[in-house]
């Protein structure tokens, strides 16, 4: 459901700390239409502060303006309605419609 968010002025992607082949079978499996960022080094995730002590990545959604501030995180993602919900928030936070 990317079309939802692409309704917004907005970029995009998903980050894993996954190597590269893996998120590369993972966005042909599952047909993802949206870039995919590698983070197998798990630097960012740790500096996100998404990274659990088990060394798994939280499903966490940062809305970033465009000054680069975090507007609002999102803690509680459902995978299954993540595009939907994604949708919604950016219009909640009053990010501009794409033209």
């Amino acid at each position: 459901h990317g079309h939802m968010i692409r309704e917004y002025d907005v970029t995009y992607f998903m980050a894993s700390v996954d190597t590269l082949e893996d998120n590369t079978a993972f966005a042909k499996k599952e047909s993802a239409d949206f870039p995919m960022l590698a983070d197998p080094t798990k630097a960012t995730a740790q500096k996100y502060g998404v990274l659990s002590e088990r060394g798994f990545a939280s499903r966490w959604t940062f809305y970033i303006d465009k000054d680069g501030r975090i507007a609002y995180i999102d803690k509680s993602v459902k995978p299954a309605s993540s595009a939907q919900d994604m949708a919604a928030r950016l219009g909640e936070l009053g990010f501009a419609k794409a033209r």
